[in-house]
């Protein structure tokens, strides 16, 4: 039987925006509808995520602000939300769990970030939640009990705070693995033997904490990613087996979560149209990807992508960068992983900064039948 029992959330938003959030009747979205993580993947479709808001404090995180732009995508086609947020770091110390990974339920912060979990999935969106920017993790994680304890508390506070939400409701393990788990910037070698072991491990204490809280968790889809900062290329590195997986392969809710950004000469924050390498390289890279889960009979999130502008913006607006954004979708859609689109309202943003409409005709292009 489902349950459903309406109730009004009076909220109130934290220092930063001192509006307080109006009434809104959420329906508790409590279900047992779970069938598999490639069923969830697929039922995705194309989603956003909500960046420099929850994860960096840039974006105002008064849900007054981010409705709207939640509307606009959901109006747009899209079917899901990732919201990256930052637990245990940042924030000018001002964060959502202390240093033993407890989290405060209280922080204005955290109510604001399940008042937004709430509207999104009443709008029957899929919703991805992560720990994002943990660099306390990132740049010290050495295996041991001092950083895998506060990591189990953390997910094993997430998930059981959540744990009667539906299917709808997704939770990625670590956004972007990097520094002693592997990268390109001055990090461990993301090759190295170590740093792909410690990425593993990682993953599968986030996934046991998840799972150990039973309930609607045990079936929950759960996502974990590759180190080089999720880097979609990683996958085979990071999962060389069935057997390397967190659960060893007998679990159908588990999900892989990766990134692309590829090639940076044109999709970073300073790259150039120049640096286009055409709509088939782009989808090849996907359907390798892709043709490799299938072997482990994991099904993949493409959970970041997108082109940056920087000093290049009036080149940005061009009919290659839509084409880039498209290729992404619909090769995606065609191999049954579902993209996420990146929006932080900056560099990589697609909407403007009152979330009423979209820039440069990106979101509508990708979205057109």
């Amino acid at each position: 039987m489902h349950l459903t029992i309406a109730f009004l959330v009076f909220l109130f938003s934290c220092s930063k925006d001192a509006d307080p959030i109006p009434p809104v009747v959420i329906t508790p979205p409590i279900s047992t509808a779970f069938v598999s993580a490639a069923a969830v993947i697929d039922s995705m479709g194309t989603g956003f995520n909500l960046g420099n808001t929850f994860d960096y404090a840039l974006q105002s995180t008064n849900p007054t602000s981010i409705y709207p732009i939640i509307d606009l995508y959901a109006n747009a086609g899209m079917k899901h939300i990732r919201i990256p947020v930052t637990w245990m770091d940042g924030f000018s110390g001002n964060t959502l769990a202390d240093a033993r990974g407890n989290i405060n339920f209280s922080h204005a912060r955290f109510i604001q970030l399940k008042a937004v979990i709430d509207y999104a999935i009443n709008k029957k969106m899929f919703v991805v939640l992560n720990t994002h920017h943990e660099h306390w993790l990132n740049n010290n994680y050495n295996g041991t009990a001092q950083y895998n304890t506060p990591f189990t508390n953390l997910w094993t506070g997430i998930a059981t705070h959540f744990k009667d939400y539906s299917h709808l409701l997704i939770f990625e393990v670590l956004n972007e693995p990097h520094g002693l788990f592997g990268d390109w910037n001055g990090g461990a070698s993301p090759s190295n033997s170590a740093a792909l072991a410690l990425t593993r491990q990682i993953n599968k204490i986030g996934y046991d904490a998840i799972r150990a809280t039973a309930g609607l968790n045990t079936n929950r889809v759960v996502m974990v990613s590759t180190n080089g900062l999720g880097n979609h290329n990683q996958l085979d590195d990071v999962y060389p087996s069935i057997a390397s997986l967190p659960d060893g392969g007998s679990d159908k809710y588990l999900s892989f979560h990766v990134h692309t950004y590829d090639p940076w000469a044109f999709c970073g924050q300073t790259g150039s149209n120049a640096s286009w390498p055409g709509s088939s390289s782009v989808a090849n890279s996907l359907t390798t990807v892709s043709n490799y889960a299938k072997t482990l009979n994991v099904p993949v999130n493409y959970g970041e992508f997108g082109v940056g502008r920087d000093a290049n913006a009036l080149e940005r607006n061009s009919n290659i960068v839509r084409e880039y954004y498209r290729t992404m979708r619909l090769t995606c859609l065609s191999e049954k992983m579902s993209p996420t689109v990146w929006d932080d309202r900056g560099w990589f943003g697609l909407v403007n900064s009152g979330g009423t409409s979209f820039l440069h005709n990106i979101v509508p292009n990708m979205m057109a039948p």
